[in-house]
């Protein structure tokens, strides 16, 4: 705990978490259906955003021992990040989204201003929540990468899963399937991409796979 209650760690996680809740602003504000009003949503952001943010600038690099940003990669590792993006985009593109775009489109940009404020979204949201920060917290507790690494993409397919249950009966068992394998492979490889190349490697990866809602695309 001595690493997540230094001053610098939360000084660190406070303007972090600032920046996310800037980050996220154009979404809240495009969300036409939202229950709750703006200063709330953007409270939530920056107050979870301190917490989520701290385990990742306390425990990343003390227990994974490589940095949280770096611009210098492998150029096979982003090769094969690259590809891996591809191919897992177009995947979802021409089988599962048409499926799902049918049963929530609210889920879907429908111009590019509604894209860009998703991909900001989860950039400084999503990837941070789903991947980041879990993947330190359970690189603290468990001191093992593969079992972190496995811990955290099931944590990302359940969220996924607690997210669809509800609609369960508007898409088909199988599509709900396929759904949730795909989820767990993109969170696996997220985290891989993240432990290798922190979270530059991982933006690029997360970037790829929004490129497929881009309108017109």
């Amino acid at each position: 705990m001595r690493h997540l209650l230094q001053p610098r760690t939360m000084n660190r996680a406070i303007l972090a978490a600032a920046g996310s809740t800037l980050a996220c602003w154009p979404q809240f504000v495009l969300w036409d259906t939202k229950h709750f009003p703006l200063y709330y949503l953007l409270a939530s952001a920056f107050f979870c955003g301190i917490v989520l943010w701290s385990f990742v600038f306390a425990w990343h690099t003390p227990y994974t021992g490589r940095p949280i940003f770096t611009d210098k990669f492998d150029p096979k590792l982003f090769s094969v990040v690259t590809l891996a993006g591809i191919i897992l985009s177009t995947a979802c593109k021409f089988w599962l989204d048409p499926k799902l775009k049918m049963a929530f489109p609210e889920d879907y940009p429908t111009d590019l201003l509604h894209w860009f404020a998703e991909v900001l979204f989860v950039f400084a949201f999503g990837q941070l929540f789903l991947t980041f920060a879990p993947c330190d917290w359970l690189m603290r507790l468990c001191r093992n990468r593969p079992v972190t690494v496995v811990l955290t993409a099931a944590f990302g397919a359940s969220v996924t899963a607690m997210k669809m249950q509800p609609h369960a009966g508007e898409i088909s068992t199988e599509v709900f399937t396929y759904l949730l394998t795909g989820r767990f492979l993109g969170a696996l490889l997220a985290v891989l991409f993240y432990l290798r190349g922190g979270m530059v490697l991982a933006w690029w990866w997360a970037l790829l796979f929004e490129l497929r809602l881009l309108p017109g695309w």
